[in-house]
């Protein structure tokens, strides 16, 4: 996902973090002026999804225009840059769609498990 409240915020006409800051306290979100300064300049770990409902509230936009996703960026086990399959030794003799066998749980009293 590509984060994208600056471009959001020029849309709207916020051309400065310390404006969306005052306008989001003004809708009962305080933010740290370093939290909105990650916010602000990239790519944020995380966000709340309490506060990401006031952030599209104070904008007028949907979750849609602040997170883009980014499919191509995601890479699929088992396959290179070129998308060919890599084949391993544990792929063929494992009965399991990803290649890697079974987990079996196992209780940690050493009860046994009830019947499936």
């Amino acid at each position: 996902m590509r984060w994208n409240l600056r471009l959001a915020a020029a849309n709207r006409g916020i051309w400065k973090a310390s404006e969306l800051q005052r306008m989001l306290a003004d809708h009962g979100l305080h933010i740290s002026a370093g939290k909105l300064s990650g916010l602000w300049s990239g790519d944020p770990a995380s966000i709340k999804l309490s506060d990401l409902d006031v952030i599209c509230v104070v904008l007028g936009c949907e979750v849609g225009e602040l997170l883009i996703p980014e499919p191509d960026k995601v890479q699929r086990p088992g396959h290179d840059d070129g998308g060919q399959a890599q084949p391993t030794a544990a792929s063929s003799s494992s009965s399991s769609p990803s290649g890697r066998s079974p987990v079996t749980p196992k209780r940690r009293d050493r009860r046994s498990l009830p019947p499936l």
